[in-house]
């Protein structure tokens, strides 16, 4: 195991279209894809994709939904460790105008307990706060093994405030800003407070702002992409996440500022597909995304 990460596995259906139905009344969407979702069940993948394959401990359900998950866990060669739900998790996402409306149906009703683990090897996890115990309870083991622990704040949690004391590199997104009432420069302040090591708070179009191992605040503007490539913006966090545990994991000399940038351009890379697996990038089109942006950044 090189890397664990913890979440809560959706199966994602995404689609285009210019209307959306009420009441007794059908429409043609344009175009639409199904792949696997969820927070750090994405970030997993993407780190997969990228070349270092993580083991995941995530909802899995005896349904067909759940055995097409499975089979696509099994085409990356990501080792699930399931925990056993009734029914399985989906997202219907539609995406516009580089925003998108989620409609979830969701099951975290844990049949059973969280799987305890070997963790020799693993040199990072990455949670999104999602499976509340078993974040927890990984979190602690890995701070006291000096295993690189990794949050995706997408929004606030019932463990959120807790976790956060026991994770290095925080990175939360506006929501979370809204749902504390906090500026993103005194959610800085918060994660500071917390013992992160590292924090941020993506933006979207704004950029990431972040603060460094000293504590300095720098902002790290997203990558000019014009609005009319912009497909789906749905997952792109999730890769910036996958994207950057990668890089740490391939390159631990580098910096967090180069582990950034290089996942900047994961997630620009991400928002031109549609579809969760559709964005996931290699590391040549990664190499592709910087050629053509970076240096108007």
């Amino acid at each position: 195991m090189q890397a664990l990460f913890i979440g809560q596995t959706y199966i994602d259906v995404v689609f285009i279209t210019d209307h959306m139905p009420t009441g007794d009344e059908k429409h043609v969407a344009t175009d639409y894809a199904v792949s696997f979702g969820g927070n750090a069940v994405t970030a997993a993948f993407c780190c997969a994709k990228l070349g270092i394959v993580p083991d995941l401990i995530a909802t899995a359900a005896n349904d067909w939904l759940g055995r097409m998950f499975q089979d696509m866990c099994a085409k990356y060669a990501i080792s699930l460790h399931g925990r056993k739900v009734n029914q399985s998790s989906l997202s219907f996402i539609m995406p516009k105008d580089g925003k998108r409306a989620i409609v979830r149906c969701r099951d975290d009703e844990h049949i059973h307990p969280f799987p305890m683990l070997n963790l020799g090897g693993c040199r990072a996890l990455h949670v999104d706060g999602h499976q509340p115990d078993a974040a927890i309870h990984y979190a602690k083991v890995c701070r006291e093994a000096g295993i690189l622990t990794s949050l995706d704040g997408g929004g606030l949690r019932t463990n959120t405030h807790e976790l956060l004391e026991y994770i290095d590199v925080a990175i939360v997104a506006e929501r979370l800003c809204e749902q504390m009432d906090l500026t993103p420069e005194k959610m800085l302040d918060y994660l500071k407070g917390r013992g992160c090591k590292i924090g941020g708070i993506t933006m979207g179009e704004k950029g990431l702002l972040w603060y460094n191992e000293t504590g300095t605040v720098e902002t790290m503007p997203a990558m000019p992409i014009p609005r009319e490539r912009v497909i789906d913006t749905n997952g792109a966090g999730d890769v910036f996440h996958g994207a950057y545990i990668y890089s740490y994991l391939a390159h631990p000399g580098k910096s967090w500022r180069e582990h950034f940038d290089f996942a900047r351009a994961a997630s620009t890379f991400k928002i031109q597909r549609l579809g969760n697996e559709a964005g996931l990038p290699t590391l040549v089109d990664i190499a592709k995304v910087r050629h053509e942006f970076e240096a108007r950044v």
